[in-house]
């Protein structure tokens, strides 16, 4: 029996979903509310290290839930298949990342698949951090790559906002006698947004002559690197602190109750390891370049996730040396106005760069993004066709 070919596969449609009106940063704290009624002492520095002057919530001041997790992923499916010029009975195979789903049960395709409502179809969850967004991409990739699918999707989308609201915190370990905050959980309330962003695969490129304003992008190559294996987890929820590593700890064993009130449901972030993770996310990415796997000169377009400026201006400092480092004037970011949505940034940050007018014929454009949760990154590399 002869194999059947693998196909080269393209972005036809890019699409982005973004709830509610822009929040701007003096407004956030207000809009997510404050833990005991008091302000935040990490908050105002939060803000000026990463940069973000307005982001979007799915949630009112009040509480009250203007979109679900899988609603804003739906949103931006709608958008990216009418970019490429086709519906959702087009769709045949429907990969979705996010960090933290609607449910703990069923998988967050599924919800997405019911919210699109769509037919019959071949569906994926995957689920981790920022990273997860290009694992959905390769599932989609290869469906199409391997004639499995005609048309398929990845989503990235996150609702992050409703586990900052000051319940999450009150009445737990992380909040000491004098009503203060730790770091570890406070800072993530100034750091992440929500939204959704999602792109179409298929085996040709959107129609239109040299002539035309239609462009797709060729995906040359998708690849992820675990790190898991040498660090205890950098970003998590489901257990404290210092009992993070030990699998036994999780939530799920000591129960709701006694897991709320150590402070285990709540999303938290180890700083001092996060500066050990960054050094191994750029050994990874001068790897990729000591192999030719990325040429930097060939680069015309670097799109990097990261979720505070401090943190990309760490990156270029320890970049700046190396003959890894792509020139910042082709670094593209929308940080500033959207704010870090996790899995969602990358595509929501592609469908900015396709509709700003830069993007043009022949050019390469490298993805990078890279993930606390437990040391992971992945590399997307594109071409403009």
């Amino acid at each position: 029996m002869t194999p059947t070919p693998l196909r080269d596969v393209y972005i036809t449609g890019t699409g982005a979903f973004l709830p509610g009106q822009a929040v701007g940063a003096a407004a956030m704290e207000d809009h997510i509310g404050r833990i005991g009624g008091r302000s935040s002492a990490i908050g105002r520095r939060a803000l000026r290290w990463n940069g973000v002057e307005t982001r979007h919530y799915a949630m009112a001041p009040d509480g009250t839930v203007l979109h679900s997790n899988a609603s804003m992923a739906a949103g931006a499916v709608r958008a990216a298949l009418d970019d490429a010029g086709l519906g959702i009975g087009d769709l045949r195979h429907l990969a979705t990342a996010t960090t933290q789903g609607d449910y703990l049960v069923p998988g967050h395709a599924s919800a997405v698949h019911a919210e699109l409502g769509a037919g019959p179809i071949e569906i994926a969850s995957y689920q981790s951090v920022c990273a997860s967004a290009l694992m959905a991409a390769k599932g989609a990739w290869l469906q199409v790559r391997a004639t499995e699918a005609d048309v398929a999707v990845a989503t990235g989308s996150e609702f992050s906002s409703r586990w900052f609201r000051p319940g999450f915190y009150e009445g737990t370990a992380l909040v000491d006698a004098r009503g203060r905050v730790r770091m570890e959980a406070d800072f993530l309330r100034f750091t992440l947004s929500d939204g959704a962003g999602a792109v179409v695969m298929e085996p040709k490129p959107r129609p239109g002559g040299p002539d035309s304003s239609a462009m797709s992008l060729k995906v040359e190559w998708i690849d992820l690197t675990s790190l898991a294996g040498s660090f205890d987890p950098c970003m998590w929820a489901g257990s404290t602190f210092a009992d993070r590593a030990d699998m036994t700890s999780a939530w799920s064993h000591t129960g709701p109750g006694a897991a709320h009130a150590s402070g285990s449901i709540a999303l938290l972030q180890d700083f001092d390891l996060l500066k050990v993770v960054i050094r191994a996310w750029i050994g990874v990415w001068m790897q990729k370049v000591d192999e030719g796997r990325i040429v930097p000169d060939q680069v015309d377009h670097l799109l990097c996730h990261y979720s505070a400026r401090s943190l990309r201006e760490e990156i270029v400092a320890i970049l700046q040396s190396t003959r890894a480092m792509i020139p910042e004037a082709r670094w593209f970011s929308n940080l500033a106005t959207v704010g870090n949505i996790g899995t969602a940034s990358i595509w929501v940050m592609l469908d900015a760069f396709m509709k700003s007018g830069r993007a043009r014929r022949g050019e390469k454009v490298l993805l990078i993004v890279p993930e606390s949760g437990r040391a992971m990154v992945g590399f997307m590399m594109l071409e403009i066709i």
